[in-house]
């Protein structure tokens, strides 16, 4: 069966029937039946609300409501008290001491609750933040739009295949607007990247390669031992996906992006080598994701050495583009010269280089962040699609459970492997 497949940017490609594979939660029949469904009603259409009749005053605010207040929480409270029009009236933790955090961010304007079902019932909420612990974030996400609220869902979109279903065919039925927290995929500079390569700047793509290293035990001090996992809900499995959900996701879903596709395979190893601190999840990550044409994708993440911190290299036949959080840089294939010239007697070099760094690709852009939250501010008010729509937020969720499957159970994983 052949359908059209949103690609982003109202866009839309013919592929292939995509199934996923389930592996624990449920029989992978039923799971693709059920993801097949909401896979079915998103090919439909170039948008998942398409269908939206809800539609804000061009000259409105939008007033919204944080569930969730720890370090990112409470962070974009105060990224959001920057933008225009843009009111947190409402903030919710369970945590005591992070609700405070988050209603002291909000300049005291917010209305705290322990509760986000509570939360909820606020009677001038537009939208919601979702920043909670990865594994609540499907069951919150669709009480969320069962109380007609707009939601900007924070990365990894869902845990689990079952998750993800259940989060995408909610999404699939809503009216309201849907954006996933990767924040990269608002970037002006990303956007312009991504522009460059699809044009061809790199020729073909051959491989990917990236990392997100730092030396630090990832650790939030804890006040009470009670409230281990709840404040460092990072290092357990029930409630994290880890290094590949908390930080290789965002370069996940940049490759999906630049190269318009997901991956047929995935392999990766881990461990819980250096940190012997009672931790679950890896301290170390090695991924390799295959896509169509041969190209392959590599995901690195350490926690004991931050050589190069955060980096993307994408790789043709015709040069490199390297970015970093705020900065790009192409290099040329072949043997390169950096020509000079007489200009008006004096010599200069017709191309300008960042020392060891290549042709800086210098573009003006906002912080990431904020520019997402604009952007989500923006599509409420003008009744618009998402850059990064749930669509592309489950996309990277499900190559995330992949990455985890293929390093836990030590095989390699398939995204569309027919059942024998």
């Amino acid at each position: 069966m052949r359908r059209l497949w949103p690609v982003g940017n109202g866009s839309t490609k013919v592929v292939g029937n995509q199934n996923y594979r389930s592996i624990k939660a449920m029989k992978r029949r039923d799971f693709v039946l059920k993801t097949g469904m909401a896979a079915s009603a998103i090919g439909a259409t170039t948008s998942v609300n398409a269908a939206l009749k809800y539609r804000k005053s061009l000259e409105s605010s939008i007033n919204i409501g944080v569930i969730g207040t720890g370090d990112r929480g409470s962070g974009l409270i105060s990224v959001m008290n920057k933008i225009p029009d843009l009111n947190v009236v409402a903030c919710c933790d369970v945590l005591p001491f992070r609700l405070e955090k988050g209603i002291a961010n909000s300049g005291g304007k917010a209305q705290g609750y322990a509760d986000y079902r509570k939360l909820l019932e606020h009677k001038n909420l537009d939208a919601v933040l979702l920043a909670t612990p990865f594994s609540t974030h499907s069951h919150i996400g669709i009480d969320i739009l069962d109380a007609d609220k707009h939601l900007y869902a924070e990365k990894t979109l869902a845990k689990g295949y079952k998750g993800i279903t259940a989060f995408l065919e909610k999404a699939t039925a809503s009216n309201k607007i849907i954006q996933t927290g990767h924040q990269y995929h608002s970037s002006r500079l990303y956007t312009h990247i991504v522009k460059l390569i699809h044009e061809g700047k790199v020729g073909k793509i051959t491989a990917i390669e990236c990392q997100w290293n730092r030396n630090g035990n990832w650790r939030r001090p804890v006040p009470d031992p009670s409230l281990e996992r709840a404040i460092n809900w990072r290092m357990y499995k029930e409630y994290s996906g880890g290094l590949v959900a908390e930080l290789c996701s965002h370069q996940i879903d940049f490759t999906n992006w630049v190269l318009q596709a997901t991956p047929d395979k995935v392999m990766g190893i881990g461990g819980i080598d250096y940190w012997k601190d009672g931790r679950e999840t890896f301290d170390n990550i090695h991924l390799i994701y295959n896509y169509p044409e041969g190209v392959k994708a590599t995901f690195t993440c350490l926690t004991s050495n931050a050589k190069d911190d955060y980096q993307i290299k994408v790789m043709g036949d015709k040069g490199t583009i390297i970015l970093d959080y705020v900065k790009a840089w192409f290099y040329p294939e072949g043997d390169y010269k950096k020509e000079i010239t007489e200009v008006d007697g004096v010599a200069g070099a017709t191309v300008r280089w960042d020392e060891g760094k290549g042709i800086p690709l210098n573009v003006e852009h906002a912080d990431p962040s904020k520019q997402a939250l604009i952007d989500f501010k923006d599509s409420i008010l003008n009744n618009s699609m998402p850059v990064s729509s749930v669509v592309t937020g489950a996309r990277a969720a499900i190559c995330v459970q992949m990455g985890l499957d293929a390093m836990h159970e030590d095989r390699i994983v398939y995204w569309d492997k027919k059942e024998k």
